[in-house]
């Protein structure tokens, strides 16, 4: 699947903590409940103990995400932090357990889903930034991610190759891919729309035993067979534009155009109305947010009247950066609607910095999408050789990629060349490789809201430094690789599990304690 700047860079819109547990699970829940037709009695949801899971799924949110996808909500629902309520509510038995399986990915799910009419399997991993693959349907291995419309044919071995040629003869814009097993057969449709209901009724009509699935997309851009993007690394935009100095955003606009089969003004409006969001988040944080179950309590509020009143020291756009920055993570803290920018855990960083130094500038909210946009790109960039997932990279991997994105988009608003936006990225990276994720009490507050404001003003000065034209000296693909090569010389514990760092101090596993005492006397026990 080609990178999107939409689907896995600026995005979700949602809920939450974290984007890979919040939203990631929740598109995972609804992928579930489309293979089980809405039909939903009990779930046994298994995780392997070497992953990332076992020790973040009920404080980050992958539990409140995964109900509320089984309920078919949007990421966006206010009703999501009460979710596994509601699901208990419509009569779904939902377990977890901990198993000793070896997967891969530190972010995998194992889900056995049950209903009168019979029991399914589905494993999916989250895999940074909201953006998921199931990977295996009742067995038979997948690379499902979304984003297209999926007719799953499921049949014995007689009926497969019947089935698949007669499906063959679709649309161009349909891929039809038969995966067997012993006596069984899987036949996938992807395509723009699902197969036609009048093919699928003959179908079942030749082959009685042939069962019909339907999975919608849960991607806001989607994919479509022969899909071709002008380029995928630095590298690759650099040669392409030959010398013009085309600004990064206008790559960005045509990126996103071939990517998502968007018109310029599509693309340009689906970012305006993002930092619309945006600016409404920051105003809601500095006007105060609640939640019982958080760290931090409200302090974007404090910072802006010392600000106004002269006792902070004079820094300009800094410290309006470092007001949003705080105000958007206490809005993510309380389940407000944050975008994950590239992730919920680093979504201030990137936002914040472009909207505070735009604001101080007197521009407009088309340039902020403009620069979210050059911000975007470099995402692309990030994706589609690494990760976003600190559960894979540490928090290099989120608060560092924030920092780079940002650093261009600043450039972008001041003007700056392709050149020179691509130069504070890498210098930004460059400046927060081997970076640890280690959430005190396992809540993405701290030491993330500081991990955010040191990516945001790391941007600010590797911005000034690239428009005074300094040398980065390391090509930011070179960057990229060098930080996920550090990543693999991390430590799991260091990688978002709260099993070291600051996750493991007397402190933190105090408040850790706390939260929990405080969570199950609100909810008497009845909240899991």
């Amino acid at each position: 699947m080609q990178i999107s700047i939409f689907n896995d860079v600026i995005g979700p819109v949602m809920r939450g903590a974290s984007s890979s547990h919040c939203a990631a699970a929740l598109r995972i829940g609804r992928l579930a409940r489309d293979l089980m037709e809405g039909e939903i009695s009990a779930v046994l949801v298994e995780l392997d103990r070497a992953g990332a899971l076992p020790t973040t799924h009920e404080s980050q949110g992958s539990d409140m995400g995964l109900c509320g996808g089984l309920l078919g909500w949007e990421a966006t629902d206010d009703r999501l932090p009460d979710s596994a309520r509601w699901l208990r509510d419509a009569g779904v038995d939902l377990t977890f357990a901990m198993v000793d399986v070896g997967d891969p990915h530190p972010n995998t799910y194992r889900l056995t889903l049950r209903s009168a009419r019979g029991e399914r399997s589905l494993i999916a991993v989250s895999t940074g930034g909201g953006m998921v693959e199931v990977i295996s349907i009742d067995g038979f291995p997948v690379s499902i991610g979304g984003d297209y419309f999926e007719t799953l044919f499921f049949g014995d071995e007689e009926a497969g190759p019947g089935v698949a040629e007669r499906l063959a003869g679709l649309a161009p814009w349909s891929v039809v891919l038969t995966r067997r097993q012993p006596g069984r057969t899987l036949v996938e449709v992807r395509g723009r729309d699902f197969v036609d209901e009048g093919v699928a009724a003959g179908i079942r009509a030749d082959w009685p035993g042939v069962q019909v699935r339907r999975l919608s997309p849960v991607l806001p851009v989607r994919s479509r067979p022969g899909l071709q993007v002008p380029f995928d690394t630095c590298a690759g935009l650099i040669e392409h534009d030959a010398g013009r100095q085309i600004p990064l955003w206008r790559w960005a606009v045509a990126y996103e155009m071939a990517r998502g089969d968007l018109s310029e003004a599509e693309v340009l409006e689906r970012m305006v109305e993002i930092v619309r969001v945006l600016r409404r988040s920051i105003a809601q944080g500095v006007e105060g947010t609640r939640h019982e179950d958080r760290l931090l309590g409200h302090q974007s509020g404090a910072f802006k009247r010392r600000m106004e009143e002269g006792r902070l020291v004079q820094a300009g756009a800094l410290n309006r950066t470092v007001l949003y920055t705080a105000a958007l993570m206490e809005v993510k803290s309380s389940m407000g609607l944050i975008v994950a920018a590239p992730t919920a855990g680093a979504c201030a960083a990137l936002p914040a910095a472009c909207i505070a130094v735009a604001e101080e500038m007197g521009l407009s909210e088309e340039d902020m999408a403009r620069a979210m946009l050059a911000a975007g790109l470099i995402g692309v960039f990030i994706a589609s050789r690494w990760t976003f997932a600190a559960e894979v990279g540490g928090c290099q991997a989120e608060g560092g990629s924030a920092a780079a994105m940002a650093a261009a988009a600043l450039v972008t608003l001041n003007d700056g060349s392709l050149a020179q936006a691509v130069a504070a990225a890498s210098l930004a990276l460059q400046s927060m490789l081997g970076l640890i994720c280690d959430p005190v009490a396992a809540r993405v507050e701290v030491p993330c809201l500081g991990k955010n404001v040191l990516a945001a003003t790391n941007a600010i000065a590797c911005a000034n430094m690239a428009l005074a034209d300094f040398d980065p000296v390391i090509p930011f693909d070179e960057v990229v690789d060098a930080a996920k090569a550090v990543a693999g010389q991390m430590p799991r514990e260091l990688r978002c599990t709260a099993l070291g760092g600051l996750a493991v101090t007397p402190t933190s596993l105090r408040l850790e304690g706390v939260l929990k005492a405080r969570m199950a006397a609100r909810c008497g026990g009845g909240c899991g």
